[in-house]
């Protein structure tokens, strides 16, 4: 009796490890995932969807989503080439093509991306005009796709799409949408050249209409004292130049 007794309990005890080992060897994963395995701390690859085994007791596994993410850049203030103060946000989309460059390759993927997608987001707008980001947003668009894209791309991540999402302007503006500092025609110079304009240098038309016409350039300081020495210059190439 005392023999069968020691054969039932040591039967059990071997089943159970067994069923211990198995199921630290069952991993299940989703359609939309891949499980990257470390055996010993030594990348394995990755694996799945469904149901495999890993060895036991000596293996890791990371779960990786491959779907769409759809990540929201924080609001960033940015002054545009023409030095108007702007907040943007933006959307970048991307998936993951790489699961184990993911894991390996980069802490957290996520985080990463949204530190890249706000930095360039704000060189970028930072050198276009605000007229050109309001006219040609999807040209802009793309090429902040191209530029967050090059920089994830050792990172197993694949950026599909970057999306402007709203534009706010901070100084002299109404609107969600900026628009130019309000400056109507009667109160906006004017260089008024009748007879005499060619007699100026090409080159200092340019740029004496550009100052004075400009309404974002007519507040900036440094552009005040460029558009003093222009009319310094002007003056003194024809005395029927005036600034009305």
């Amino acid at each position: 009796m005392d023999t069968t007794i020691i054969i039932v309990l040591v039967i059990s005890v071997i089943v159970l490890i067994v069923l211990m080992v198995l199921f630290s060897a069952i991993r299940i994963v989703q359609q939309y995932e891949r499980g990257v395995i470390f055996v010993l701390g030594r990348l394995i690859g990755a694996k799945g969807p469904g149901l495999f085994l890993v060895p036991p007791f000596i293996s890791r596994m990371t779960k990786v989503d491959l779907r769409i993410v759809t990540l929201t850049v924080p609001p960033q203030e940015v002054i545009t080439r023409d030095n108007v103060t702007i907040k943007v946000t933006a959307v970048v989309y991307f998936y993951v093509v790489d699961p184990a460059a993911a894991v390996v390759n980069v802490v957290s993927f996520l985080q990463a991306t949204t530190q890249i997608g706000q930095t360039t987001l704000r060189n970028v707008l930072g050198q276009s005009e605000l007229d050109e980001l309001l006219s040609q947003r999807n040209k802009i668009n793309r090429e902040l796709q191209a530029i967050i894209d090059e920089q994830t791309e050792r990172w197993g991540v694949k950026v599909t799409a970057v999306e402007i999402k709203d534009v706010s302007c901070l100084q002299q503006c109404s609107g969600p949408w900026p628009s130019r500092p309000k400056l109507n025609a009667k109160s906006a110079p004017r260089l008024f050249m009748p007879r005499v304009s060619y007699r100026l240098p090409p080159n200092w038309r340019k740029q004496l209409r550009s100052l004075v016409h400009n309404p974002v350039l007519y507040n900036c300081a440094t552009c005040k004292r460029s558009r003093k020495l222009l009319l310094r210059k002007t003056r003194r190439s024809s005395s029927r130049c005036r600034l009305i």
